[in-house]
């Protein structure tokens, strides 16, 4: 094996962790409520594809108005569980990531817990050295509440 080939091994490796390492960051980030740690694995030019019920939402100013306008206040608690994370790499600076995800929270004025599942799939790209997340498209498989309870945008 040359060099290069050792290198580019290398560099794989170390961009696979850094990817998986977003879907970390994004679940530490929203359940803790950290906006900083949450806002860092987005690229300025991001779409954050959550869809029904929530819509859709684009840039570092469409994400805070989701964290705050729309799902920290729909939320009271969370807790974000990723799996399966799988990495596929386009070249060596863009790749499509996707992992399953178990949230399981409290609704804002429910002392009920809810379970929902999804899949999240990400194009991710390297810029200047940082991988981050250039578009997250969510799946939500099942949301499952207790009666009363609605997985909806706060009114």
């Amino acid at each position: 094996m040359s060099i290069d080939e050792l290198q580019a091994k290398i560099d794989r490796l170390e961009s696979r962790q850094a990817i998986e390492d977003l879907a970390s960051t994004y679940c530490h980030g929203f359940d803790k409520r950290d906006e900083a740690r949450f806002l860092s694995i987005w690229w300025e030019d991001c779409v954050w594809a959550i869809g029904p019920p929530f819509g859709d939402f684009a840039g570092h100013a469409g994400i805070l108005s989701a964290l705050h306008d729309v799902l920290w206040p729909a939320w009271g608690m969370s807790q974000h569980i990723t799996s399966n994370q799988v990495v596929e790499f386009t070249d060596p600076d863009h790749a499509t990531a996707c992992c399953d995800v178990d949230c399981t929270g409290l609704l804002s004025g429910s002392p009920n817990a809810t379970f929902v599942g999804a899949t999240y799939t990400d194009q991710v790209e390297r810029r200047g050295g940082l991988w981050k997340i250039r578009r997250r498209d969510v799946v939500i498989h099942y949301f499952n509440s207790f009666e009363g309870d609605t997985l909806s945008k706060p009114e």
